[in-house]
């Protein structure tokens, strides 16, 4: 039994009697449902989907960063064309090849979450 904590203890204990009836009475009063309901469908669209555009993003920016480093687009940009120092650290094939590793990470992670995708139970 929960008392109010701003009352002063009772100067009489209570009987074992009378607080199994005060608990009785005040379960059988108060009924709650307990249901264990899992997540909405409205949330768990919304989470496949997250999970889809994540995969989505990760598999075309690694595509992209694979590929686009190895074409003349590269280090023939407009951008870099002011910069010459810049544009021959572009072309070197470090830089290639740091930015392929870095696409081939972002596919490995995106395809890893696709794979660890569970449905909450």
């Amino acid at each position: 039994m929960i008392s109010d904590p701003k009352l002063p203890f009772p100067s009489e204990p209570a009987r074992v009697e009378e607080l199994k009836s005060t608990a009785e009475t005040s379960l059988t009063a108060v009924r709650v449902p307990v249901s264990v309901a899992g997540p909405s469908v409205a949330r768990l669209w919304l989470r496949r989907v997250g999970v889809l555009l994540f995969v989505f993003l990760c598999a075309t920016l690694g595509v992209m960063l694979m590929i686009l480093p190895w074409r003349p687009e590269w280090s023939d940009n407009p951008l870099l064309l002011p910069y010459p120092s810049l544009r021959a650290v572009a072309a070197s094939g470090f830089t290639r090849g740091v930015a392929t590793g870095l696409g081939a990470l972002n596919v490995w992670i995106g395809f890893w979450e696709a794979i660890q995708y569970r449905e909450e139970e």
